[in-house]
């Protein structure tokens, strides 16, 4: 069984603020995006990481490498224009291999824990896909009208949804010939779309998205809990 990851790193960053795009912010004196694939080259080595990234950032993510050292191996792709084209980009880099696994992570989530990448590679095997979630803290609510009239959910019915989002390859493949539709939210969006039904995995609480000043506060912390338990 080959595995494959397809790391999109795509975003403009604008909730996050500055100049530079959120995956090349700094996390640990290193960019974000290659504080995740790092993480994940150790975890698995053997796996095949696809870096998707905008062609206006390609020449900078080069520069970058020089200056940071980076030495993971993997293959970089073109972004498109939307997050479902920066996947169909990253899977024409994968080879026709009727064994291969094929999962999509979003370049600023560096915590996914060694367990859960594992459980959806396994769990994809078996059923032909595997998505990480996790529970649902807060009280939610539905707004049912204007002027701000809301109804109790029950939060138990409901799942938060993380990546990576890992699926035969064959599955994957036949559901990125759709044409694309603004519904597609996400990789299991686009599988359901052809009716296909997506299996669920527990997902691990630190593997957040960092997409705001706040999630950086979150990740720096996170970051120096593992170096700690690293002992580096």
């Amino acid at each position: 069984m080959k595995r494959y990851l397809i790391v999109v790193a795509g975003g403009k960053g604008t909730r996050m603020g500055g100049e530079m795009p959120k995956q090349f912010q700094l996390l640990s004196g290193k960019p974000l995006v290659m504080v995740t694939l790092e993480h994940l080259n150790a975890i698995d080595p053997t796996m095949q990481l696809i870096l998707v990234l905008p062609a206006q950032h390609i020449e900078l993510w080069k520069e970058l490498c020089k200056e940071y050292s980076f030495a993971v191996p993997l293959i970089l792709a073109q972004g498109g224009s939307t997050r479902f084209h920066s996947v169909q980009n990253g899977l024409a880099q994968v080879d026709d291999i009727d064994d291969a696994l094929v999962g999509v992570h979003d370049g600023v989530r560096p915590f996914v824990s060694p367990k859960v990448l594992d459980d959806c590679f396994s769990q994809a095997w078996v059923h032909g896909s595997a998505i990480p979630m996790i529970d649902v803290q807060d009280s939610l609510r539905h707004i049912v009208g204007c002027n701000g009239v809301t109804e109790v959910v029950p939060r138990d019915r409901y799942r938060l949804v993380q990546t990576p989002q890992v699926f035969k390859l064959s599955l994957l493949r036949r559901a990125y010939e759709q044409r694309f539709v603004e519904s597609f939210t996400d990789d299991a969006s686009v599988v359901e779309a052809l009716g296909e039904t997506v299996t669920g995995v527990d997902g691990n609480r630190e593997n957040i998205k960092i997409t705001t000043p706040f999630d950086m506060l979150v990740a720096k912390t996170l970051m120096e809990c593992w170096i700690s338990q690293q002992g580096i």
